[in-house]
C-alpha cells in the first residue's frame, strides 16, 4: 500500500511540472505495481499535448496503428484522434481529472484511466463534457505510444 502521502507529493510534483500549461488537476492517482514517475510524466506530457493542441507531439506520440473507440461506440484511427483535438479554433479550458488509475501491464506497456470533466470553445459555441477515458501505451522502439483510447461520455 503506498501512503497517502506519497500519492500527495506526487500529485504535487506533476502539477508543478505543468505550470505554464493547461491545467491537468488529478484529485488523486493510484498507480498499481512499481511506482515509476516516466508512466505519469509520460501521461501528463500526452494529456497536455491535447489539451495545447500541439500537433507535432501527438504524431509522436500516438502510434500510426491507434485503435479509437469513440464515445459514440465507433472506431477511428489516429488521424481522427489528432484531428479532433487540433481543430483549428478550439480551445480548451484546464481539464479536471478524477479516479485516475495507472496500471503498469509489465515492462513495456501501460494504462491510464480517469474521469475527466473538460470545457473550452468548439466551432465558436462553449461546451462542456463529462467522460471516462482509458488509454493503453506501449514502448515501441524505445518510445512510449498510445496504441489504444477508449472514451465513453457520463451523461449529465
Amino acid at each position: 500500500m503506498v501512503p497517502r502521502s506519497a500519492i500527495a507529493t506526487l500529485a504535487l510534483i506533476c502539477s508543478t511540472a505543468l505550470c505554464g500549461a493547461p491545467t491537468i488537476a488529478a484529485a488523486e492517482t493510484i498507480v498499481t505495481g512499481p511506482r515509476h514517475a516516466d508512466l505519469l510524466a509520460f501521461a501528463d506530457s500526452f494529456d497536455r499535448a491535447q489539451l495545447t493542441q500541439d500537433r507535432v507531439a501527438l504524431e509522436r506520440m500516438v502510434d500510426d496503428g491507434l485503435i479509437f473507440i469513440q464515445s459514440n461506440g465507433r472506431r477511428a484511427d489516429k488521424k481522427a484522434f489528432i484531428d479532433g483535438w487540433t481543430t483549428p479554433g478550439d480551445s480548451y479550458d484546464p481539464v479536471r481529472l478524477t479516479d485516475r488509475v495507472v496500471v503498469r501491464l509489465g515492462a513495456d506497456a501501460f494504462m491510464v484511466s480517469a474521469d475527466a470533466a473538460l470545457s473550452g470553445t468548439s466551432g465558436g459555441k462553449r461546451f462542456s463534457s463529462s467522460f471516462r477515458f482509458t488509454d493503453t501505451f506501449r514502448r515501441i522502439a524505445g518510445e512510449w505510444r498510445a496504441v489504444h483510447i477508449q472514451v465513453t461520455r457520463i451523461p449529465g
